[in-house]
């Protein structure tokens, strides 16, 4: 007989999930752009690849979001999860194969497909959940303990992602990881029920699809509560991609050994103890700080500044700390964000809506993942990074229009378990 589904055993549930499915992905979070190179791609093919993986975001953040809200969260999860064990095995190939980049870039966006199962799905999956058991507490503890526990495991993955590449090769922490993915399997079909959430019954998919995305339409883009946040994320999330994986060789030149793994792997689990002390302070700052937009306006202004300064410096450990700071700001940001779209987003629509805002941010990443990367080719990679400060400051406009709405601050408890059909 099936355990009954409580608070706690959501949020241990959704917890597990985070630490599984982020140790599988952070195996090669740190040296990924190395893996890359070493196929033989230039930096800005290498970026580029990286850009096809987000083309395969925007291809299927709302057609897998939609599979999220019919079929089930779950069944989107395990999809997920098996799409990115076989698209990792093929990377895995292409890099032994040194394959031409038309290759990579069709893998890459089979990657981007297999996230784009997880986006919405995840935390649509615990906002239900919370509210069907009862839950009391707020969403921004919810989300902070997750990113916590991811931290963890992503300081766990990519170190060790970096040093078995370092006593091995590099293809190695991609072996591991789709080992990994397959634990992750096993969990989410043992562990994971749709609670809180009863899919459709289906007539048409396509009438489906049509309906959903228009009511996704209405509590997103054209709900002014969400819209101006949804519209600054392109900036901030192109930026932070390329910032996080254009370290990995800017830390080594910076270091002066160029096959020194390790270091690539130590910076991504920085970035991951960032994380952990983003996520720790995230739901003290929102108690302190009622007002969520200003939050998210004083962690981009001070990140860009962080990274502005990132580019200048010529001291491997001084660019060393001001990664980790602007990690860190980062992460406090990230489930502030959350807590405030998902306060506005009604259940049946929350997976899709989720999914189209991590779709506007990877168009944002395809756009800027390239420009960043051929600048990288002509300029250096210290240039691009106070290149990039400036191209992320330009979510504060839109930022400044959502706080002018008067709509940044929520009561307690969070609206989002009140926004149920």
């Amino acid at each position: 007989m099936t355990p009954a589904m409580t608070p706690e055993r959501v949020l241990r549930t959704y917890i597990t999930l985070v630490v599984v499915s982020t140790a599988a992905s952070s195996m090669i979070w740190g040296i990924n752009t190395l893996f890359l190179l070493d196929a033989g791609l230039s930096i800005g093919k290498t970026f580029a690849a990286n850009a096809f993986f987000t083309v395969g975001m925007v291809l299927f953040e709302v057609p897998t979001g939609v599979v999220a809200d019919t079929v089930g969260r779950r069944t989107s999860y395990l999809l997920g999860t098996a799409t990115l064990f076989g698209s990792t095995l093929l990377y895995l190939l292409l890099w032994k194969a040194q394959a031409p980049f038309v290759l990579w870039a069709v893998v890459s966006m089979l990657l981007g497909l297999g996230f784009t199962f997880f986006s919405g799905a995840t935390e649509a999956w615990l906002v239900d959940g919370l509210h069907a058991t009862g839950y009391g507490g707020s969403l921004d503890d919810a989300f902070a303990k997750g990113q916590v526990a991811g931290g963890v495991a992503m300081m766990a993955g990519s170190i060790g992602g970096g040093f078995l590449a370092q006593v091995t090769n590099l293809g190695m922490p991609y072996v591991v990881r789709a080992l990994l993915l397959a634990a992750t399997f096993t969990v989410a079909w043992r562990s994971m029920r749709d609670v809180g959430f009863t899919p459709k019954p289906r007539v048409s998919v396509r009438a489906e699809m049509g309906g959903i995305l228009r009511s996704s339409l209405r509590h997103g883009l054209l709900n002014p509560r969400v819209r101006w946040v949804m519209l600054a994320g392109p900036f901030t999330a192109g930026v932070t991609v390329y910032g996080f994986y254009a370290a990995q060789p800017y830390l080594l030149q910076l270091y002066g050994h160029a096959d020194a793994y390790w270091i690539a792997g130590l910076s991504a689990g920085i970035v991951a103890g960032a994380q952990i002390a983003g996520g720790a302070s995230a739901s003290y700052v929102a108690r302190l700080v009622r007002d969520r937009i200003l939050i998210l306006i004083g962690a981009i202004v001070t990140s860009g500044a962080v990274i502005a300064m990132l580019g200048l410096v010529t001291s491997f450990w001084v660019a060393l700390v001001l990664l980790m700071v602007w990690a860190t700001m980062f992460a406090a940001m990230t489930p502030v964000r959350q807590a405030y779209l998902n306060s506005h987003i009604p259940s049946e629509q929350r997976a899709t809506v989720l999914s189209f805002d991590n779709l506007l941010g990877s168009a944002g990443g395809v756009v800027i993942q390239p420009g960043l990367g051929r600048s990288a080719d002509v300029w250096g990679y210290g240039p691009t990074y106070v290149l990039s400060a400036g191209l992320q400051l330009l979510a504060l406009p839109f930022l400044g229009q959502a706080r002018r709405a008067g709509k940044s601050v929520e009561s307690t408890p969070d609206e989002a378990l009140a926004l149920q059909p």
